[in-house]
């Protein structure tokens, strides 16, 4: 291995540590945030994602360089396509963060509002056209949001674990 193979491969495992796991604990940590109904630590946690995945691309493209010809090989293909599966649903995952600070906000203010004013009629709100926050009659809001979040969360921590086993395998 050259020595510029083995800078690139520190650099791949570099970045594979430093975000992967912050990326991870942010969106795993996420519905908890929701379930408070804690927006800045909601919206904190989708800049988190958002700077962080970014960061995973700096992975991919390390790992691309480090495969040079090698590319053909059905576990790197495999890595590859896991990889940018994962990437598709940290897409989704980031969407439904920023929905949700929406929501939780649209449910503060509309908590906010009714301390101070009567109650608008429903005819008024929908007229408005205005969002409304998706509650349960417990008082959740965003629970549609959370309950994807933790899911896909799940599998993308999942799907970092297979190609992590693939990388150690095959190294």
């Amino acid at each position: 291995m050259s020595t510029s193979d083995r800078l690139l491969l520190i650099l791949h495992i570099g970045f594979a540590i430093f975000t992967l796991g912050p990326l991870t604990a942010a969106t795993m940590s996420t519905p908890r945030y929701i379930r408070k109904r804690n927006v800045t630590v909601v919206r904190y946690l989708h800049r988190t994602t958002q700077i962080y995945g970014v960061g995973t691309l700096a992975i991919f493209l390390f790992g691309m360089a480090l495969a040079g010809d090698d590319l053909a090989e059905a576990w790197l293909s495999v890595s590859m396509t896991l990889f940018i599966v994962a990437i598709v649903l940290l897409l989704i995952v980031e969407r439904d963060q920023r929905k949700a600070a929406h929501l939780l906000e649209t449910a503060a203010a509309a908590a906010g509002a009714s301390a101070e004013a009567p109650p608008a009629p429903k005819e008024a709100a929908a007229a408005e056209g205005e969002e409304k926050p998706r509650e349960r009659p417990g008082g959740d809001v965003a629970q549609v949001e959370r309950g994807r979040i933790a899911a896909i969360s799940g599998v993308v921590a999942l799907i970092w674990l297979v190609i992590l086993v693939l990388m150690v395998w095959n190294a």
